[in-house]
């Protein structure tokens, strides 16, 4: 696995200085786990995720809780699947934590042109631990609470496939992010610690 530079070029050739608490590392799998996890994702009841009224173009399942963004709270959902429970146990493993400490998992189809607004992840969570399968994407940063848009608040990442990064501490609560519109078909992974004692949105 190669890890993050704390300055890592971004999409111009210039260096650029990433969120506290972030993690990144290329080559978390190897090709075979990757095609092997793409194979499960193509059978799953994927569906367009709701905000408030709008229907995002992102299409996912979710496993361990189900957040009603209407309602502003967690529902029940389906336990994390059995055949998410090695990957789950290895992104544990990286992030030093036991698996069990997951308790959310998120997959995500990202079909060409689909993006992911400035947000932060719901408050219910604590780290946030993402795996990139398929295309790239480029993943950005901004600071919370957004300031007059500045084109130089703006931090890029690179998310190469079968790649890991952790949001957690400052780059968790102190930056938002999203993901620019994917030039090729996309899917990640999402595992999500709880929250001891959630803040409110």
């Amino acid at each position: 696995m190669s890890p993050l530079n704390p300055q890592q070029h971004d999409l111009f050739g210039t260096a650029a200085v990433l969120p506290d608490g972030l993690r990144y590392e290329t080559a978390f799998l190897d090709a075979g786990e990757e095609a092997a996890l793409l194979g499960h994702i193509a059978a799953l009841p994927l569906a367009p995720m709701r905000y408030r009224g709008y229907t995002a173009l992102r299409r996912t399942v979710s496993y361990g809780g189900s957040y009603d963004f209407s309602a502003g709270r967690l529902e029940p959902a389906e336990p994390i699947a059995p055949w998410l429970m090695p990957l789950r146990d290895k992104a544990a493993a990286w992030l030093g934590v036991t698996p069990s400490a997951f308790t959310q998992a998120l997959v995500a189809e990202y079909r060409p042109g689909t993006p992911l607004g400035w947000h932060r992840d719901v408050p219910d969570f604590e780290d946030v631990v993402g795996i990139s399968l398929g295309a790239q994407a480029v993943l950005r940063f901004r600071p919370y609470p957004p300031r007059e848009p500045k084109r130089a608040d703006v931090i890029r990442l690179v998310l190469e496939p079968r790649s890991i990064y952790l949001l957690r501490g400052p780059a968790r609560w102190a930056w938002q992010h999203s993901v620019a519109p994917t030039r090729a078909l996309r899917h990640s992974i999402t595992f999500l610690t709880a929250r001891a004692a959630p803040l409110t949105s």
